[in-house]
């Protein structure tokens, strides 16, 4: 394992040699139980910085029906033969980008995108009916049947991760690998963080922005108030408040803001896909069983090859979630950014998850 820093070598009982190292003059804990120390990469030397992979064309697209109401879009790129990976975009109600196909070797894997239900190119838009968690991991096995997949890598970032870490623990046979980012696992004091008290000291210019559409007197339950808006009968106050939503999240995303992700609130479409899934499924607790079930269901998946990516100033997703994920799951590898956020946009983090997935390349 090797960090930023002036290395000091730590002989362990087990003769395993690590480098560790300090970090703006502090040492890292040496008296850390090992089999969690071994597979963490905290401040991680970056080396060389990989690029996403040029750009690519699909070579299938199609739609996939899975309930009475919905019909997903999906598409297939890179190699018709190789090795498949399952792309798990975030919101919910994010739906995927050509940027998203970036991240894979196209000589190497058969990459699947879709996008969930009520976003991207799925119909109909914004759709709130049967849509749910477990309907979305009934759907990514029905498209992993119907593309006749025994197994693939799951990749997911943000509510992304919180969908593949379900999926796998649902059926884990079916998981090659996961690789995440900016780890969500929808407990209500992770979205209490973010949409009520917490994000809000850090960017509190933004956050009047996105307390603009509620009454003072409907503060105390931002997430419900934004819900009753978002599925209410005026067409202009669910618009403004799909915006608003969308801003938060695309203000906090970076450690840098970003003025093209700010502009993504200007798609009427996007935003009220992204406003009114995020709402239902945040008000509904994810559908879960219990708060916190993803993390109590990880020693189902404790087998299967994992890296974790981590931003440590990800304000969206704070590294707390990670960090549990960490503990419960130390055999996955652990790699923490340390001056990057939340989006898979940001330049290490990116490098990071094409590392990742080139990593699983021979599994």
């Amino acid at each position: 394992m090797i960090v930023r820093g002036c290395p000091i070598v730590v002989r362990l009982l087990s003769s395993t040699v690590i480098r560790i190292v300090y970090h703006k003059k502090e040492l890292l804990p040496v008296a850390y139980n090992f089999a969690v120390f071994s597979r963490c990469k905290f401040c991680v030397n970056m080396g060389e910085v990989r690029e996403l992979y040029p750009e690519i064309e699909p070579f299938d697209s199609g739609k996939l029906k899975v309930s009475d109401v919905h019909e997903i879009y999906y598409e297939q790129c890179g190699k018709k033969e190789g090795k498949p990976v399952i792309f798990v975009h975030g919101g919910p109600g994010g739906g995927c980008s050509a940027r998203d196909r970036r991240f894979f070797d196209p000589a190497v894997y058969r990459v699947v995108l879709f996008d969930q239900r009520g976003a991207g190119k799925s119909t109909p838009p914004a759709e709130l009916k049967d849509n749910t968690t477990w309907a979305l991991v009934d759907d990514i096995e029905a498209l992993r049947k119907h593309l006749n997949i025994d197994q693939w890598v799951v990749f997911g970032g943000s509510w992304g991760s919180t969908l593949s870490l379900t999926y796998a623990e649902t059926h884990p046979d079916r998981v090659k690998a996961l690789v995440l980012r900016g780890i969500f696992t929808l407990r209500r004091k992770e979205l209490i963080w973010f949409y009520q008290e917490g994000a809000s000291f850090i960017y509190p210019d933004e956050f009047e922005k996105y307390l603009e559409p509620i009454p003072e007197v409907e503060r105390a339950d931002l997430m419900s108030a934004y819900y009753r808006r978002l599925t209410g009968p005026s067409e202009e106050e669910r618009l403004r408040c799909a915006k608003a939503w969308s801003r938060w999240e695309m203000a906090t995303s970076r450690l840098y803001q970003d003025p093209a992700m700010l502009k993504r609130e200007e798609n009427a479409q996007w935003a009220l896909q992204f406003a009114r899934i995020e709402s239902h499924f945040f008000v509904h607790g994810g559908f879960f069983n219990t708060d916190g079930q993803v993390l109590s269901d990880i020693d189902k998946i404790r087998h299967i090859p994992c890296t974790i990516v981590q931003g440590r100033y990800d304000l969206v997703c704070p590294m707390q979630t990670a960090w549990e994920l960490h503990k419960r799951f130390p055999e996955a590898d652990f790699i923490v950014v340390d001056d990057e956020g939340h989006s898979a946009k940001e330049t290490k983090i990116s490098s990071h998850l094409v590392k990742a997935c080139d990593k699983y390349e021979n599994l």
